[in-house]
């Protein structure tokens, strides 16, 4: 019978591990990048480290930050604070910004997609600069419920939006003109709600799983209607 390996490593199997490629490295340079933050190491009872894959991963980005790129340890911290958010950091003179690929506008959207979650975190000042919204805008979508904080973030869903209204800025569409598709995506989301209650409020898990299955598919058909709908109307203005 074949023992499962372990889920985390020693600090002495971590140096190893580094070594081949930092040979300077010691025990007493992680304990140093441990001290100001960069990584955080569970620790068992009796108070030796565990280290997980993610917190090697994060000692060799710092390493090699530190020797191929000469980032001090302030910037190093933000730029692994910034990946914790879902950003792509910067180089020590440009901020953080969204990676690629985390956000879709597309209208033609798959039921897989809305399975999908973006951990993408943003501040007030992140979301503004990579939307190209101003200050102002995001005050009346906010007032108007088309773009909410989570926690203290905003989210990939937030950037979204934010892009679209942008966009649509660009046309001279102003912020209380969209009122009526947060009012209609509203009733959209009270009518899937409608629709998967029955399966949500049984304890199995084969319904649970249904009922994220049915509530996947419907979101892609009300889009798909909406746009059918849009698309519809326009050709008869022809």
């Amino acid at each position: 019978m074949s023992v499962p390996a372990r889920a985390y490593l020693s600090i002495g199997e971590v140096l190893g591990r580094l070594r081949g490629e930092f040979p300077d490295v010691t025990i007493s340079k992680i304990r140093f990048l441990e001290s100001e933050g960069l990584i955080e190491p569970q620790r068992t009872p009796s108070g030796y480290r565990k280290f997980t894959a993610t917190d090697l991963d994060r000692l060799r980005y710092v390493l090699l930050a530190q020797r191929d790129q000469y980032l001090p340890l302030k910037v190093i911290k933000d730029n692994l604070e910034a990946m914790d958010r879902g950003l792509t950091p910067g180089n020590g003179n440009t901020a953080p910004a969204p990676r690629l690929g985390v956000i879709s506008t597309d209208s033609d959207i798959s039921a897989a997609s809305f399975a999908e979650s973006s951990e993408l975190r943003l501040s007030r000042e992140e979301l503004l600069k990579a939307s190209g919204l101003k200050d102002e805008q995001l005050v009346e979508i906010e007032s108007y419920g088309l773009i909410t904080l989570v926690g203290r973030y905003y989210d990939g869903d937030a950037l979204a939006v934010a892009k679209v209204v942008t966009e649509l800025a660009s046309f001279g569409i102003e912020a209380r003109h969209l009122r009526s598709f947060k009012s209609a995506s509203d009733r959209e989301i009270g009518l899937i709600e409608q629709v998967i209650t029955p399966l949500t409020r049984q304890k199995s898990i084969e319904a649970k799983a249904r009922a994220e299955e049915v509530q996947r598919e419907l979101a892609s058909l009300s889009v798909k209607l909406h746009a059918s709908l849009v698309r519809s109307g326009l050709n008869r203005l022809r």
